[in-house]
């Protein structure tokens, strides 16, 4: 049983390290919460059953296509609301306010063209899982494994390995410096909203795959994303894949006695001790917003 729930928690935390890592690669060049990216992460599920259910295409390219879709949804999000702020010089708590807004208004145009309904992205006949050392896994919990290992390695190569990766590496580091350079931070800012959306709508692709479509699934995956990043250190790339991992982990535990409707007071809850502890000085005095 214990091992059923270690491997439960691996997939859920790797589906939260998909989020994470989407919200840290753009909260690390904007320096603000951005809210929105959990409406992304809806749009990416609900673009998936468009391209699958709706219109017939493969899984492999429906999924392409929705993560590649959200990437654009993330980006015209920057251009049309936050740039235009971000000319004016406006303050942290006003894009806040409209990621906020942003938030709201999607959801609710998903629910207008899709419905209230719940909606499911699963096809074709139900298969019996694999027993891999004394627990279970399906075919399609593998492929969310697969899935959601490739696409942080392939992140952690971007960001470390490649030209513009290391420019995004500066301009988070110190945009004024960066800009004397000759880095331009607006088109980093492009690549990570386009980087960070493009892993939210995979998230969601992927969560569709186990669970149902709800217009306001955003808003539990956005929270878990945030906490996540927070206990892994805001701003780190690696620590918003430990955070995902640990809070799937620690949730799925938690729950192994007492009822699954708790898992959300037991995501708060770590959150919150985690704050106490980092308070108290226990892990340190290190800023959990500095860059490794």
């Amino acid at each position: 049983m214990l091992r059923q729930v270690l491997l439960n928690g691996l997939i859920a935390g790797s589906i939260y390290a998909l989020v994470a890592l989407g919200f840290t690669v753009i909260y690390r060049t904007v320096k603000f919460f951005h809210f929105a990216h959990g409406v992304v992460y809806a749009a990416g599920a609900y673009l998936a059953y468009t391209f699958t259910v709706l219109l017939g295409l493969s899984p492999l390219l429906s999924f392409l296509l929705a993560s590649a879709s959200a990437g654009a949804i993330g980006v015209g999000i920057d251009r049309l609301v936050y740039l235009p702020l971000r000319k004016q010089k406006a303050p942290n708590l006003v894009f806040l306010l409209a990621s906020f807004g942003v938030f709201i208004f999607l959801q609710n145009l998903i629910q207008l063209i899709y419905g209230a309904q719940v909606l499911s992205l699963r096809t074709g006949a139900v298969h019996e899982g694999r027993r891999i050392l004394g627990a279970v896994i399906t075919n399609t919990q593998i492929s969310i494994l697969l899935v959601s290992t490739f696409l942080c390695l392939a992140l952690w190569f971007f960001v470390q390995k490649t030209r513009p990766g290391k420019a995004m590496r500066a301009v988070a580091d110190d945009p004024i410096a960066a800009s004397v350079v000759g880095i331009y931070s607006e088109e980093i800012i492009l690549i990570s909203f386009a980087l960070g959306s493009v892993l939210a709508g995979a998230a969601g692709i992927l969560i569709s795959l186990e669970t149902n479509l709800t217009p306001a699934m955003g808003l539990e995956a956005i929270l878990k994303g945030i906490i996540a990043s927070v206990i892994g250190g805001i701003g780190s790339i690696p620590g918003a894949m430990v955070g995902g991992l640990f809070l799937g982990l620690a949730e799925n535990l938690g729950i192994w006695g007492i009822q699954a409707g708790w898992k959300d007071a037991i995501a708060f809850g770590i959150l919150i001790l985690f704050l106490l502890v980092r308070r108290s000085g226990i892990l340190g005095s290190k800023s959990t917003t500095e860059l490794p």
